[in-house]
């Protein structure tokens, strides 16, 4: 199974580890430490060019991806629950 982020980025849904709403998640200090550290060491997508509402984190191996969606949490919850009713959300 794989999950739409938006334009033409699709991630496996075993892979991922979280999904989070930027704007809620942006005032903590450890999120802002963690975007920083991902960024810095060029493990981030950036999906859209728009206003981003959510950023989802993957991990395949020992890499780890953030990637920065313009689509909300909610929608991304829609998705998945379409189509893999056991992912926990």
């Amino acid at each position: 199974m794989f999950l739409h982020l938006g334009n033409d980025c699709v991630v496996p849904v075993r892979n991922i580890i979280g999904i989070f709403d930027i704007e809620n998640t942006s005032i903590s200090k450890d999120t802002k430490a963690f975007l920083s550290a991902v960024s810095k060491k060029n493990e981030v997508v950036y999906v859209t060019n728009e206003l981003p509402k959510s950023f989802v984190v993957c991990k395949e191996g020992e890499k780890q991806t953030a990637y920065i969606s313009q689509i909300s949490v909610q929608t991304l919850k829609k998705r998945l629950n379409g189509k893999f009713q056991e992912f926990p959300l």
